[in-house]
């Protein structure tokens, strides 16, 4: 125990001045985590102890934190909206990944065909611990790529579960996989009714308890309790711990607590997560990696090529161009879940220890550079396609102030900026639709390109000196987002935000918003006075 404690004493202090120094270089502390883990392993001769079962427990609960936050942005009925991200798009880009490399390992490398099935649907998958994390903390998960990217990578951790069955039945040789796959349809169907059913009135009651007892600590155990009770209960019916979890965010997402359980989890996800890329870390070795640098290294460009090629080609079917190339780069690399694949296939024998070492280097160089390209995307995209630009240079606002900026240039938008034409108001015009942008610009406005939930953009329009942003956009989770970037930037600035349902006021309770306008409500009173006004002149005549 107490050298335990020594070792992980060690590990978090080594990782915070690994960070620290990273944070100011612009790298993302998932190279970090990895560095100190492999850091860790030499120093302390602690290299067995990747392959600890404790440990990877541990570990992994960081991706079922993840999936669980992301199951709280994706409720049932958002998930109805994305049947193209997630069946369409997640379908094929596995589908004809697997069947590609398949026909590589089979037919070029010549492995037998137990080893190549094994071997190509795990390389299929993307890296949900590394792309959705850098999609949230950028908040890019809202562009249309991060759309695209969430919903192939949801589909990607379904994918998990019958490929962990196929592990099974391959390595018995005696099972018959008709009788399995029902048992395992059978199981998701109780999986889902419990859950659905039973778990949702649990999940809802033991919430508003724990909350309207007003005990923080009690609210964060209820939370926790949801979380890994429903990853227990998925993986005592052979599912893997982040579809429960997942499940559960999608069931709380419901709810309108579902803001409050995220940002309280959060510190949980990302300890966890930590400790899931520490463990990377620890699996690389150093040795085999210089012994075999060549064959990696040409092993990794080819899967980033050929994943890419295959994401642009099937994302490019309903989407645009650009989106699609961006959805490409950031799903290239292969995910964590195959090395829980590896090592499974290895402990039952079903592929050769060099040969999974030879793949376990190839995903965590693939894991360690992935941060490097996600951060660069919009660079990459610039390099093929030509950026929307934003017509007018940013550097004319140099001086100003005592403006009003108006966030949308929609329908609604349009009648503003009348009005504070009227007014003889000065304001700035912001929209992330270029199409809107072109629009004003068209009708002599002074309007800009650019997404108000970056910190960059609220700069250069300078919002803390504005007198006030007038938010119109439609997309709610994107209103959320800005108003969250707004008041954390520029706190005394005023926003007005419109709301045209009671879902979407839900959705920004607990913002200190200045005002909402709700847009029915006004219809409304404004229908009734002109009613009113139209009758009392009829009587005057």
């Amino acid at each position: 125990m107490e050298s335990a404690l020594y070792y992980l004493t060690i590990a978090l202090g080594i990782s915070i001045v690994v960070n620290l120094i990273l944070k100011r270089l612009g790298v993302s502390p998932i190279i970090g985590y990895i560095m100190t883990g492999t850091v860790v392993a030499y120093a302390f001769d602690l290299r067995h102890m990747a392959d600890s079962h404790t440990l990877e427990a541990i570990a992994e609960f960081g991706v079922v934190f993840l999936m669980f936050t992301i199951g709280l942005e994706v409720s049932l009925r958002r998930l109805a909206t994305m049947k193209i991200e997630v069946f369409f798009n997640g379908f094929l880009q596995t589908t004809l990944t697997a069947i590609l490399f398949f026909g590589a390992c089979y037919g070029i490398f010549h492995l037998d065909f137990a080893t190549s099935l094994i071997v190509s649907m795990s390389l299929a998958l993307s890296s949900t611990a590394v792309v959705l994390s850098h999609l949230k903390a950028t908040k890019e998960i809202t562009r249309p790529y991060g759309q695209r990217s969430m919903g192939i990578l949801i589909y990607q951790d379904l994918a998990v579960i019958p490929i962990l069955i196929l592990i099974g039945f391959l390595s018995t040789g005696t099972a018959n996989i008709g009788a399995v796959l029902l048992q395992t349809t059978l199981s998701a169907v109780v999986i889902v009714g419990l859950l659905f059913v039973v778990g949702k009135r649990v999940m809802t009651w033991l919430l508003h308890f724990s909350s309207s007892s007003n005990v923080e600590e009690l609210f964060m155990g209820s939370v926790l309790l949801i979380v890994v009770g429903a990853s227990l209960l998925v993986h005592a019916f052979g599912f893997t711990y982040s579809l429960g979890a997942f499940i559960a965010g999608m069931i709380i997402a419901e709810t309108n607590y579902h803001h409050k359980v995220e940002s309280d989890i959060a510190p949980f996800k990302d300890l966890l997560l930590g400790t899931f890329f520490v463990t990377v870390g620890m699996k690389i070795d150093v040795a085999f990696f210089g012994s075999h640098i060549g064959e990696i290294l040409g092993l990794l460009i080819a899967i980033l090529v050929i994943k890419a090629v295959i994401l642009f080609g099937i994302v490019r079917i309903y989407s645009k161009t650009k989106v699609a190339f961006k959805t490409a780069v950031a799903l290239s690399q292969v995910g964590e879940f195959s090395f829980a694949i590896f090592a499974l296939a290895g402990n039952k024998n079903i592929l050769d220890p060099q040969l999974v070492q030879m793949l376990v280097l190839t995903v965590v160089l693939s894991i360690v550079v992935t941060p490097f390209i996600l951060s660069k995307i919009n660079a990459i995209s610039g390099l093929f396609f030509k950026e929307a630009s934003m017509t007018e240079d940013f550097g004319s606002l140099s001086v100003y102030s005592n403006h009003v900026i108006v966030c949308g240039y929609g329908i609604v938008g349009k009648f503003v900026v009348k009005a504070l034409r009227e007014e003889e108001v000065k304001y700035i015009i912001v929209d992330n639709s270029y199409k809107h942008v072109q629009e004003a610009l068209a009708d002599g406005e002074k309007a800009y390109y650019g997404d108000m939930s970056k910190t960059q953009i609220l700069e250069k329009l300078h919002t803390k000196e504005a007198i006030s942003v007038i938010v119109t956009l439609d997309n709610s989770s994107k209103k959320r987002l800005i108003c969250e970037s707004i008041l954390s930037y520029a706190p005394n600035v005023k926003v007005v935000v419109k709301v045209i349902s009671l879902e979407e006021k839900r959705e920004l309770r607990g913002l200190p918003i200045s005002v909402t306008v709700d847009g029915k409500r006004e219809v409304a009173a404004k229908l009734v006075c002109e009613a009113l006004y139209c009758d009392l002149e009829s009587t005057k005549q």
